[in-house]
């Protein structure tokens, strides 16, 4: 296992200012299982508000704020936070939030009439003006990770054998990233992160996003990826549960903030398991997977 440190530099009105950056990489087999982590994205343009699409210089906010269709972004974007695992033969998957982000809907969605009901009962109709947006306010998405043309993604009846998963295993490397959250004004909470654990036996991904809408609704959409050593394919394993906080009247609410336990309560409104296959034609060029797999 490789772990590098990275220093990067940025001017300011007093000097320059050091970012750490972290670094780190394990190689598994003929896998290679990566990350970089570092600083959530300013919030304000550094160019004084001048920068112009797609020239050299635009800053790191402006490049967001053209790449997506939305009028704001989460509080937090950790835009350098990236999960890479990556095959011998080019095959990637890759989780970072600038893809997950481009799959929020915006006014085409109906997730604010859904809960705008609820939403404005429980708030004054200034505070609705000001919450609710033109937009999927949630940030709700349904990313399941970025591939390129080194996989293949195809529905399968294959499951995930989670009691397999479940079995005591030496941890050769583990690393746990956000790649954005949102408190939603104070009203609840909207977070992507991902984690990777590899073991002697293969490696296995949880990306979730959990959105809770305070006295609204709790949504948790997980994406279950495992690899079994010696195979040429990962079972990607996509679950979307769902439910009103009126349908969890018997479910303690101190349950409510903790996804690991509130998911148990949650019933199932979709699933969908796939088959990522190795093609032997890895190339740099990749897409997220909710295209690819369509």
């Amino acid at each position: 296992m490789e772990m590098k440190q990275i220093i990067q530099t940025e001017e300011t009105d007093s000097g320059p200012v050091r970012l750490p950056v972290d670094s780190e990489s394990h190689t598994f087999d003929d896998w290679t299982i990566a990350y970089t982590k570092s600083h959530i994205l300013k919030s304000v343009c550094t160019n004084d508000n001048k920068c112009v699409q797609g020239e050299t210089g635009c800053c790191e906010l402006c490049v967001y704020n053209y790449a997506l269709d939305l009028p704001h972004l989460p509080d937090m974007v950790f835009h350098k936070n990236i999960l890479t695992i990556s095959h011998k033969n080019g095959a990637r998957l890759e989780f970072n939030p600038m893809d997950a982000l481009k799959l929020v809907r915006n006014e085409k969605l109906d997730l604010k009439v859904a809960c705008s009901d609820e939403w404005k009962e429980s708030r004054s109709s200034a505070d609705t003006q000001e919450k609710v947006k033109p937009f999927d306010w949630s940030f709700t998405t349904e990313y399941k990770g970025t591939v390129n043309e080194g996989i293949a993604v195809q529905v399968t009846d294959q499951k995930i054998d989670m009691f397999k998963l479940m079995k005591r295993e030496p941890i050769l490397f583990y690393h746990d990233l956000t790649l954005f959250e949102d408190e939603l004004h104070d009203h609840g909470i909207s977070v992507l992160s991902v984690k990777v654990r590899v073991m002697p036996s293969g490696f296995y991904i949880l990306q979730r996003f959990f959105l809770r809408v305070d006295h609204v609704l709790i949504r948790i959409n997980d994406t279950r990826f495992h690899y079994e050593k010696g195979n040429d394919y990962m079972l990607r394993e996509y679950t979307h549960r769902e439910a009103k906080i009126e349908q969890l009247k018997r479910v303690p609410p101190a349950l409510f903030t903790s996804p690991n336990e509130i998911a148990e309560h949650l019933p199932v409104v979709s699933k969908i398991t796939e088959k990522l296959s190795l093609t032997g034609n890895g190339s740099d060029a990749a897409a997220p997977t909710e295209d690819m797999s369509s």
